[in-house]
């Protein structure tokens, strides 16, 4: 018999110090072995599976065609059915599951750092628990057993505490427990070196098994066709009379069916499978592994363990336990064998050790329990852990439900149903922009999330993918910043800007300015894995550890530094390099037609007007927030006014969302088949903005034109010069000061950013970062797209209403679910609370008003002008009716933080400048 000691002490002979930092190969092309043991009494393993003849015939069409029977393919198939498509086929190459799924450890944790991710996590719950029991008559196999967060220390219990909080505004029953309380809970745990836990009674383990074999039994009974030994072949792809790409037809070895739509349920082989489409799927193959023990006295009915500081989880099955975790040496699958089914790797332990030793240390009888069997599987992972889901810009027709980070059961559920509600309305119910994949079919095609340099960068993928493999059970700090897949797109002031101390962030490939470090420059270096892989880690990392120090939930040690940028920018001037904004034009014969639909605003106006303005989907959610300015025909080989015929606009948009800004215009667009065009300049444009009581004053110094409020108002744009170079000047604020925005071809920009500087040295100018953006904008009470507002919540929600042409007849797209909800009543509202005591918020604080908790906190900064802690969320009446001014103003507030309340006051207006002067320059 193998025990886990012995287990120990064989691994370590061959290891250094630790056995996570032997040398060792990158990758592993090691096969799957002959038999390998799961923990499941029931598997969907068969003799002969994967060969012979379908499970059934081929339909010659049908409306959906969802390819990989594992866990986000059940789920898919039965909400699809359950929404109401019954024409809708599973096609599954050996048997369900046979992938990854068969062999998953089937955890279900309530709560995550994400309320989106709550509420997806609470409907697989509830299919699993609930929907599929009652409709099948079925066991799925879910058992409620409980969840225990493991603290070693304040910051870890810090995070559990906000996720306490959050949970509260879902229903999410938790408790912080002592280590003592911990012990009475799970006698067989070593607490020594507790500081608490978090214990979720409600959580509990899927069985991969019963949950897809009941799915499919309750979709099979809503029409849809599944079928197993039926592996893809091709896939039909035909363009439309505007050269748009769409799915025609699914090829297999047994028949074509025809249909406009495929899902890409494939894990792992979604690569493969995107291929057949001309659709790249940015994921990698890893080995995921666990081991599972005999069987020991005592576990029977304790909860799940996840103990994030030792990198491991204790899953209960049954009398024994199964140990795996997240390594920072994971193993590669570099050759995805096509044939692989019900596989499974030899297990590396030097690569495993690490988790053998957190468990002794937390279960110290797993010292002395024997090991029965070892599961060591293929997962897939990506560049940021999230999934992928929808609709490929490459094909229409071509979704994508992949790429689940280990996490597919879990998220299952919530997934499946969105992207149901994906393929059959045209988007999701709820906002899944983190998710969003809207890949890059070329060059022309950027995707929502990923940009084409990021996607069609092998290094960049295998690096994000390891980092956030390796991090995955990392504490989730407010201001963390990755270190892998750094520097791919600089903007033209980047050196500039680095040799004055710029400590950076990244967003969407972008290095922007974070914030300015008195103590100089901070490069960013190339990726060391952590010293994996026998990677030697960078010793004196001077940006690594600047990330480090604000390694808290308290205020961060360089938070006087950004008062300092926030506060110089309010009483004189700031400028702030946005260079990674999004730069677009929209342009030809029917621009204004397509204007008029895509923005709630009235943007049809003279050459010259710059307009803020929202874009929706059709049910009212707000899409994005940008700048559209009008324009007039330039010259050909101008970045800042090309030509065109028709008419033009220029759009500006924040960069880390540029991306879903341009798949959304461009689905728009192909669907009204209108003759524009969208043109992406963002590389070929820098862009500075100027803010401040003294911008008008300096910059009058630099460019050759009259800043004064009667020849260039708040809202406008002109062609001028500056030190010698054309620019396009707006004055426009983010931050809520006068200030113009300077829109700069690429090769002038450090010309003109040293001149603005030179001009306002003797006013005191600085150098500012995003991080006094975060501060300056909240404080103002500007919003930010995909924190105050998400496809999900409208402009009258928001609090955006003036943004809306309502009181025209110009119809918009959006503007009838609009006109519904303002007809029927606001039963969500954004507000903004403030606190007295200066404490540090960051987001995802419950809100409570009048005892009863109303919502959570989307958005949180401190405002240092108005010297509090500033807090925006959306709240609803408990008792289910409208939420009007009356009812925001008539409550008593206090905002949850790690579970202590703070008494909070709700504004309705802005708290620094309600009357909108210093934008106008009225000081």
């Amino acid at each position: 018999m193998s025990y886990v000691s012995c287990a120990l002490r064989a691994a370590a002979p061959r290891c250094l110090p630790a056995p996570w930092r032997s040398p060792r190969p990158f990758s592993s092309a090691t096969g799957p072995t002959a038999k390998k043991s799961v923990p499941y009494q029931k598997t969907l393993k068969e003799e002969g599976s994967g060969t012979g003849e379908p499970s059934r015939p081929l339909p010659p069409s049908a409306e959906v065609v969802v390819v990989g029977g594992g866990s986000l393919g059940c789920q898919t198939t039965y909400h699809l059915a359950k929404q109401g498509v019954t024409s809708v086929v599973l096609l599954e190459r050996d048997r369900l599951t046979s992938g990854t799924t068969w062999h998953t450890a089937g955890l279900l944790w309530q709560l995550r750092p994400s309320d989106v991710e709550v509420e997806l996590l609470a409907h697989t719950r509830d299919v699993v628990s609930r929907e599929l029991p009652a409709e099948t008559g079925l066991h799925t196999g879910w058992v409620e057993n409980g969840g225990l967060f493991i603290a070693s220390n304040k910051q870890r219990l810090d995070e559990y505490k906000r996720l306490m909080s959050l949970g509260k505004a879902y229903g999410v029953e938790s408790y912080v427990l002592t280590p003592s309380q911990t012990k009475d809970l799970y006698p067989l745990m070593n607490i020594d070196d507790l500081y608490g836990t978090l214990y979720v009674p409600k959580d509990g383990t899927m069985d991969p098994a019963g949950t897809c074999s009941t799915l499919a039994r309750a979709a099979t009974a809503r029409g849809a066709t599944i079928i197993e030994n039926c592996p893809v072949t091709g896939i039909q792809v035909r363009a439309d009379n505007f050269g748009v790409k769409r799915v025609y037809a699914v090829e297999t070895a047994h028949g074509t069916i025809q249909t406009p739509c495929v899902v890409n349920c494939a894990g792992v082989w979604a690569r493969a499978l995107g291929r057949l489409a001309g659709v790249h799927v940015p994921l990698v193959g890893m080995h995921h592994a666990y081991v599972v023990t005999e069987r020991i006295e005592g576990i029977q009915n304790m909860p799940n363990v996840r103990d994030h500081d030792a990198s491991v989880y204790l899953r209960l099955q049954g009398d024994a336990l199964s140990v795996g975790g997240y390594e920072s040496n994971p193993i590669f699958w570099e050759e995805v064998s096509e044939k692989f089914a019900f596989g499974l790797f030899d297990l590396d332990w030097d690569v495993f050790m690490q988790h053998i030793e957190g468990a002794i240390n937390r279960v110290p009888v797993l010292e002395k329990t024997g090991i029965k069997s070892t599961v060591c599987g293929p997962e897939s992972f990506t560049a940021d852990h999230k999934p992928l889901m929808g609709e490929a810009p490459e094909v229409r027709g071509f979704f994508l439900g992949c790429g689940f980070n280990s996490a597919g059961m879990m998220l299952g559920g919530g997934c499946g149903r969105e992207l149901a509600h994906w393929i059959i309305h045209g988007r999701p119910e709820k906002d899944m922009y983190g998710y969003d994949i809207r890949q890059v079919a070329s060059v022309s095609l950027p995707s929502r999330r990923f940009h084409h340099s990021l996607t069609d960068n092998n290094r960049w993928i295998r690096e994000r993918s390891h980092e956030s493999y390796a991090k995955n059970y990392s504490v989730v700090f407010p201001h963390d910043e990755p270190l892998a897949g750094r520097n791919v797109r600089k903007d033209p002031l980047h050196e500039e800007l680095l040799r004055q101390g710029c400590v950076f962030q990244e967003r969407h490939g972008w290095e922007r300015p974070g914030w300015f470090s008195p103590r100089g420059a901070a490069p960013v270096l190339d990726y060391d894995y952590y010293g994996a892989y026998g990677q030697e880690r960078h010793r004196d990392y001077t940006y690594n550890r600047l990330l480090g120090d604000e390694y808290t939930f308290d205020f961060p040690p360089h938070h006087d530094i950004i008062k300092n940028e926030c506060l110089t920018c309010r009483n004189a001037l700031a400028l702030f390099d946005m260079s990674y904004f999004g730069k677009f034009y929209l342009v030809g014969p029917e621009a204004t037609k397509a204007a008029n639909w895509l923005f709630t605003a009235d943007v049809s106006k003279a050459p010259g007007s710059t307009v803020y303005t929202c874009m929706l989907n059709k049910r009212g959610g707000v899409e994005s927030d940008l700048t559209v300015s009008r324009i007039s025909p330039g010259d050909p080989a101008s970045p800042l006014a090309p030509a065109f015929e028709g008419d033009g606009y220029y759009l500006a948009i924040g960069g880390a969302v540029a991306q879903h800004n341009w798949s959304h215009i461009t689905a728009v667009l192909q669907d009204m088949k209108l003759q524009c065009k969208l043109l992406d300049c963002s590389e070929e444009l820098g862009m500075m903005s100027i803010q401040g009581p003294l911008s008008r004053v300096v910059l009058q110094e630099v460019l050759d034109t009259d800043l004064s409020n009667e020849a260039f108002p708040f809202s406008t744009h002109k062609l001028t010069t500056a030190a010698g170079c054309t620019v396009r000047a707006m004055r426009l604020s983010f931050v809520g000061e006068m200030g113009w925005e300077l829109h700069v071809p690429k090769a002038d920009c450090v010309k003109v950013y040293q001149a603005v500087m030179q001009a306002g040295a003797r006013h005191g100018i600085t150098n500012a970062g995003y991080r006094a953006i975060d501060s300056l904008s909240i404080e103002k009470g500007y919003r930010h797209w995909h924190a105050d507002l998400r496809p999900d919540d409208t402009p009258l929600e928001a609090g955006l209403a003036f943004t809306c042409k309502l009181k025209s007849s110009i119809p918009f797209l959006g503007r009838e679910a609009v006109e519904a909800q303002k007809a029927k009543g606001i039963f969500r509202r954004l507000v903004c609370f403030t606190t007295e005591e200066k404490v540090p918020m960051f987001g995802l604080e419950a809100v409570w008003r009048d005892g009863k908790v109303v919502g959570h906190i989307r958005r949180a900064d401190f405002g240092f002008a108005i010297d509090k802690t500033i807090a925006y969320g959306y709240i609803r009446d408990p008792t289910g009716g409208p939420v009007s001014l009356d009812f925001v103003k008539s409550g008593s507030y206090e905002l949850e933080r790690m579970g202590v309340t703070y008494p909070a006051r709700a504004h309705t207006k802005s708290p620094f400048d309600p009357d909108n002067k210093r934008v106008k320059g009225f000081y």
